[in-house]
């Protein structure tokens, strides 16, 4: 569990609170309980990825937090929409997984990658794999919508970012390709943490990953700890915490 709270120029300084036994809603959830009321009613904002027990948790601890789907994590599903389609297509033509002459298969970095980043000569790459084969059209298609998830965290406003995010939540269930359709009913079965994004200038789990680096990190140096106890203890002071 890590603190995002942000300071007055609006900076995050993520700090480690606690780790505890078990990734699970419950663990989570014990853990709340365990901080107090005072605790609990003080936090105002709660972000996640998609895992519907600490959802749960929040919504059964955290009455009064705006609970955010993080955004990392919402382009990460896009992204592997596409891969997937890209696959089914690959397995659907060639009666294989891809191979490096495949023109699917030489573009899938590519397809992880923003729009924004491509270079002129990326781009054309991707146009003649897309134009390779007709059914090869799903896959561009595929590649647009998941272009489209990235593009509301890149809007100048939260206002455009959310108007991008409600033709997402309206548009993609309808989709007839299933993967995408299967993104857009993941979306709306998140809508309100989806767009909880747009009322919390932005907030996101990138503080907690960059905690989660120096766990990482601190324990591939010790090369493991045997007591859990020991390595909370350890890791606390690592992540900038306290014992709560």
């Amino acid at each position: 569990m890590v603190d995002l709270t942000r300071d007055k120029h609006g900076h995050v300084k993520a700090r480690l609170l606690d780790l505890v036994p078990g990734r699970s809603g419950d663990a989570y959830k014990t853990w709340l309980i365990d901080r107090g009321d005072v605790f609990r009613k003080n936090v105002k904002v709660a972000t996640l990825d998609p895992f519907h027990g600490y959802k749960n948790a929040i919504d059964d601890q955290l009455d009064d937090a705006v609970v955010v789907l993080d955004a990392f994590h919402v382009v990460k599903l896009a992204t592997a929409a596409v891969d997937e389609v890209r696959r089914r297509i690959q397995q659907d033509i060639h009666g294989h997984r891809g191979r490096k002459n495949d023109p699917l298969y030489r573009i899938r970095n590519l397809l992880r990658a923003g729009e924004e980043h491509l270079t002129d000569r990326q781009k054309a790459r991707l146009q003649a794999a897309f134009a390779a084969h007709d059914d090869h059209v799903s896959v561009e298609v595929a590649w647009g919508c998941a272009q489209q998830v990235r593009s509301i965290y890149h809007q100048t406003s939260p206002t455009d970012g959310r108007r991008i995010a409600e033709q997402i939540l309206t548009s993609f269930p309808t989709c007839p390709i299933p993967e995408i359709a299967r993104l857009g009913r993941t979306l709306n079965q998140w809508r309100d943490a989806f767009l909880g994004y747009f009322i919390t200038d932005g907030a996101n789990n990138g503080g907690s990953e960059a905690i989660n680096g120096l766990i990482e990190l601190a324990r591939r140096v010790a090369r493991g700890f045997r007591d859990p106890d020991n390595y909370r203890l350890r890791m606390l002071p690592i992540g900038g915490g306290l014992r709560l």
